[in-house]
């Protein structure tokens, strides 16, 4: 009969305890946690990768779920339980209609240069209203194009994503669904904006999807 194997200190832990521990990091993080930084808190050995698929499905359809927000993860309120939360906003700040068209063309354009974001706006673009959004972390500096002068790009962040609940800029809704939603009204936005559908229409209302 075989001697029973000493089990080594660098064996990784049960998959049961490694989604506890991955469950546990999610919850007391104020912020989405990405993979490689479970694995650095983690002890050796462990998958936080597999552990998310499970926990993932663990809460699909509960009160919380977990979402992934660009490249990382986080415990978020189910989206159609999100009016119960409405009693906890302090204040709703609103972005200028500049900012929101800016930010509306680098959500729906990205990345896309300061220059870019002028010739579809049809007006020069204020330092202002480009720091208000890089202040709020709803856009961040992207790569330069490799164009005569290398000009810097935009982007939107991962907190802008975390903030309207989206995985990826790919997610942002068409103009169905904005109509749908109610988020369309009549007022037009410059040409250009082009959703992922109904590029004529694009031009209205995307104002309201941004004035959370």
């Amino acid at each position: 009969m075989s001697e029973p194997t000493e089990k080594s200190l660098f064996d990784a832990p049960p998959m049961g305890e490694q989604e506890r521990m991955v469950e546990a990091i999610l919850f007391a993080s104020t912020e989405p946690v990405t993979l490689a930084e479970l694995l650095s808190r983690m002890p050796h050995g462990c998958d936080p990768a597999e552990a998310l698929v499970t926990l993932r499905r663990r809460y699909d359809g509960r009160g919380v779920q977990l979402l992934k927000v660009g490249d990382a993860y986080a415990f978020r309120t189910a989206a159609d339980l999100g009016y119960l939360m409405q009693k906890e906003v302090t204040e709703a700040r609103k972005l200028s209609r500049a900012a929101i068209e800016t930010l509306a063309i680098v959500a729906y354009h990205q990345p896309v240069t300061r220059a870019e974001i002028e010739e579809i706006r049809g007006v020069a673009v204020s330092r202002g209203t480009i720091d208000q959004l890089l202040e709020l972390d709803w856009i961040r500096l992207g790569r330069r194009r490799m164009t005569p002068g290398r000009p810097v790009t935009f982007v939107v962040t991962p907190h802008f994503l975390d903030h309207f609940g989206l995985e990826s800029a790919r997610d942002l809704p068409g103009i169905k669904e904005l109509r749908a939603a109610g988020l369309l009204d009549s007022r037009p936005l410059p040409g250009g904006l082009g959703g992922p559908s109904d590029e004529d229409e694009a031009t209205t209302g995307q104002s309201e999807l941004f004035e959370d």
